[in-house]
């Protein structure tokens, strides 16, 4: 082997690492039977589609089935939605299922596409990839099963996921029809019921929720950290922001998730938590979610449900400050031993 090619080898180990396709991101959620799905994760029934590997073949160009049905990966820089910003989606190269809106495409720098979160989970697969002695985390479509990439822990806020998907896995639909566009938007929402770990942990299983972050809403303080909102002292509640998707969940199935999750008649605690940072509070980002928590919270009053009235505050949604790092998804995190 010249020098030339030495050289080239070593620039795209280099690359490859600083995707995350290195031994320094060798974390990968639990697996059975060679399959696994990222924590929280709820699938829809999604049809698969199945095809011999000669129907693939005639199907698909030589370098697609190289990457699409062997786990192949491309060169980095080299493909053409690497530097792609046009509005739409991206699907699989092999079959056509939505995969990526552009809103979550960002340039990580590496060279290959990058996302921070899918159309959906439940048109993603996750696969434990032990090969070239690392452990990550493979990324399959869900429908055909085809190898697109794979996802890393170091991703932008708010969902901090870094899809890292090869070019030649994906094709790309520009959202020019307006009923196309209203497929990729999402709303927001804020909650507060209570510690937010177990409320993150229960809102990530709901489908149609796309991402979500904890953190402090609602007080004085400037970018409070944990130990002086537990303090009781920033006026701060433990919160978290949710972004959705309500052509598949609704903010009102949100509301009536919220109120299920917790005892939203008591008052600054929920369970042993007590302190206003517990307080139960629901901060609308329009005033279709004002009309919407209200109206909520007098059913539930008239429906005897609860046996006190409802507590639950109804705010405007001011600053969100980001909780530090160990908060988010902190179950999970539990359940991977991290």
């Amino acid at each position: 082997m010249n020098q030339s090619r030495v050289l080239t080898a070593v620039v795209f180990l280099l690359l490859a690492g600083a995707c995350g396709w290195g031994p320094k991101m060798a974390a990968a959620p639990e697996a059975e039977n060679g399959k696994s799905s990222l924590p929280g994760q709820e699938k829809e029934m999604l049809k698969k589609i199945e095809k011999s590997e000669n129907e693939w073949k005639a199907l698909l160009t030589p370098e697609q089935y190289k990457v699409l049905r062997q786990s192949g990966t491309e060169r980095p820089f080299t493909g053409k939605y690497n530097d792609h910003d046009e509005e739409g989606i991206y699907v699989c190269g092999a079959c056509g299922t939505p995969l990526f809106p552009s809103e979550t495409k960002y340039d990580h720098g590496t060279g290959w596409p990058s996302f921070t979160a899918p159309v959906g989970e439940s048109h993603l697969e996750y696969r434990e990839d032990r090969s070239h002695g690392m452990v990550q985390t493979e990324v399959r479509c869900a429908v055909c099963g085809s190898h697109l990439g794979h996802v890393f822990d170091d991703g932008p806020a708010p969902t901090k996921k870094h899809f890292c998907i090869n070019s030649i896995a994906l094709n790309f639909k520009p959202a020019s029809a307006t009923e196309e566009k209203k497929k990729l938007q999402t709303e927001t929402t804020t909650f507060a019921a209570g510690c937010f770990w177990g409320v993150e942990d229960k809102f990530r299983k709901v489908r149609g929720v796309v991402s979500t972050r904890v953190g402090y809403t609602g007080g004085q303080t400037k970018n409070p950290t944990y130990r002086q909102v537990c303090s009781d002292s920033t006026g701060h509640a433990e919160s978290i922001e949710i972004v959705f998707d309500p052509a598949v969940v609704s903010y009102n199935e949100l509301l009536d998730q919220f109120f299920e999750l917790h005892d939203p008649t008591q008052v600054n605690r929920q369970g042993p938590d007590v302190g206003t940072q517990y307080r139960s509070a629901v901060f609308y980002h329009d005033e279709v979610q004002k009309e919407a928590a209200q109206k909520t919270i007098e059913r539930l009053n008239r429906s005897g449900k609860f046996d006190r009235p409802i507590a639950t505050q109804v705010l405007p949604a001011t600053e969100f400050y980001e909780a530090e790092d160990y908060h988010q998804q902190y179950y999970q995190k539990l359940q991977r031993g991290k």
